[in-house]
């Protein structure tokens, strides 16, 4: 399915984000500064949900997870694990792709202090619940952090109290997918050891072996 059928790179729904991103344009002229769109395999069985784009990272880049310190794991474990053809995301001409995953983000703009109102959650949504429906029977979603987790349950439309958010955590959604949570790979939980690259790797080999189990 076509990527514009679940992402508008001119959507201005969100007038404060709006706002902020034109200001960001203002004061750093070579940053991407709009919606940031998903990147990755259109025909992926592992869908990863982050927050949203990153000042420095996305943002700048145009490419989710990509240039700043929260991609450093995640590309790590992609990498590791056989999605990506490459160790690190530096930039969009840097080469890498990925096989059979894709990586979205629950609001596609960047929020003031990396904190998204829960209206701009609400009305970005219906994005999510697009995308989610073009994966293939059977699929993992992988939400890192309680934000992501959060909107994967209301693009199903369910309630948050469905599944509780938990690190490694899985949870079976109503159309046979499986949704598989994360602590986020942010600087701030690497630092504090709340979360590691073994704790990662756990969460990445419990997906591939729920996808191989279906295959």
């Amino acid at each position: 399915m076509p990527i514009k059928t679940y992402f508008n790179q001119d959507c201005k729904q969100c007038p404060r984000l709006a706002d902020f991103l034109g200001d960001v344009k203002h004061k750093y002229p070579d940053y991407h500064a709009q919606p940031v769109a998903p990147f990755g395999d259109p025909k992926a069985r592992l869908l990863v949900v982050g927050l949203a784009p990153g000042m420095h990272g996305a943002n700048a880049t145009g490419r989710p997870f990509t240039g700043d310190y929260a991609g450093l794991l995640l590309y790590q474990a992609l990498y590791d694990f056989g999605y990506s053809n490459q160790l690190q995301s530096t930039s969009l001409a840097d080469g890498l792709s990925l096989n059979n995953c894709r990586i979205t983000n629950a609001v596609k703009c960047l929020p003031p202090q990396n904190k998204p109102t829960g209206d701009e959650i609400k009305q970005c949504n219906p994005y999510l619940a697009a995308e989610i429906k073009t994966l293939p029977p059977q699929s993992v979603i992988l939400a890192l952090g309680n934000i992501a987790h959060q909107a994967v349950l209301r693009a199903y439309g369910l309630k948050t109290s469905a599944a509780k958010f938990g690190h490694h955590v899985s949870f079976s959604l109503p159309d046979g997918n499986t949704l598989v949570s994360s602590y986020h790979c942010s600087r701030y939980n690497v630092q504090t050891k709340r979360l590691s690259m073994a704790m990662l790797a756990n969460v990445f080999a419990t997906i591939q072996t729920v996808l191989s189990a279906s295959d």
